[in-house]
């Protein structure tokens, strides 16, 4: 078996497998101002944020070309790949994901598998570290494909924006119009749901609330099993300090990876948006990267 894993610019990659050799990146781009940009092309992430600040419209994304992902699994025919897994973007904010489908069947020289990843940003990227090193120990690709199945369903995040505007308006909040006018009295604590969608898991008075209910989220799950953490902010560094810290005194070991959402997600999220990511440590995989 040669498996190459795709993914996008919104997966938040551990340093160990940048650059990997079977591992490929698609674009979302982002479009503002009437230009249109792609992440780590012509666009960095704090000009981004800059860039957002002064725009007078809310940016938008786009989905990647269908065409660019087809054309990039006839490339991997070409190099002599039997197998691709692709984790993409939650199917439930994007529908990237469920419009890729009907390649599995256009391409019949690739064993293909398009899981529906539910989250974004860390967990995706723990969830290809996983997969590459799973491929690296000569798991069969059912077994593979077992595996990551089991990691989605027990993955999830919680997070804390600034803003409900960016989600309502880009339509990734579901029933979140209900919310705008009670805004000011109350600070939600939103999450990912079985379905990959970003929906509201409690309302909390002040954002200092929700954190300290963040870390008591934290601590229940930590009580069912192993996990691995990440404090992801967008444009929040401070934010991101403050939870870390908050996490400390309560308990927990030096334990979370501190990280940024990538620039596609902060359109939907704002900027002051801080989430943790929550994926379940699995056998036979590496998490010391």
């Amino acid at each position: 078996m040669k498996l190459a894993v795709i993914t996008d610019n919104t997966a938040a990659l551990p340093d160990c497998i940048q650059g990997h050799p079977d591992l490929f990146v698609i674009d979302f781009p982002i479009m503002m101002n009437g230009q249109t940009y792609y992440e780590g092309h012509n666009l960095e992430r704090d000009d981004f944020y800059q860039a957002m600040a002064n725009s007078s419209e809310l940016p938008k994304t786009s989905q990647p070309a269908l065409t660019e992902l087809d054309d990039l699994l006839h490339q991997l025919e070409d190099k002599g790949y039997t197998h691709v897994i692709g984790l993409f973007l939650a199917g439930g904010i994007s529908g990237f994901w469920q419009n890729i489908q009907f390649l599995v069947e256009e391409h019949t020289q690739l064993t293909i598998a398009f899981p529906d990843s539910k989250i974004a940003s860390v967990p995706v990227g723990l969830m290809i570290r996983n997969v590459l090193n799973w491929a690296q120990n000569d798991l069969h690709f059912t077994q593979i494909v077992t595996l990551l199945q089991d990691q989605i369903e027990r993955t999830t995040a919680f997070i804390v924006v600034d803003d409900l505007n960016h989600l309502v308006k880009g339509g990734r909040l579901s029933n979140g119009s209900a919310l705008l006018g009670s805004l000011l009295s109350i600070k939600p604590i939103l999450y990912f749901d079985d379905e990959g969608k970003i929906v509201v898991y409690e309302k909390v008075r002040t954002e200092k609330k929700a954190l300290k209910r963040i870390v008591e989220l934290v601590k229940a799950f930590a009580q069912t099993g192993d996990y691995e953490f990440s404090i992801i902010g967008a444009n929040a560094d401070e934010k991101v300090a403050a939870l870390h810290h908050l996490l400390l005194e309560n308990g927990f070991a030096d334990q979370f990876e501190l990280a940024q959402f990538s620039a596609v997600v902060g359109v939907h999220l704002g900027p002051g948006a801080i989430g943790i990511g929550m994926t379940p440590k699995m056998p036979m995989s590496f998490t010391n990267c």
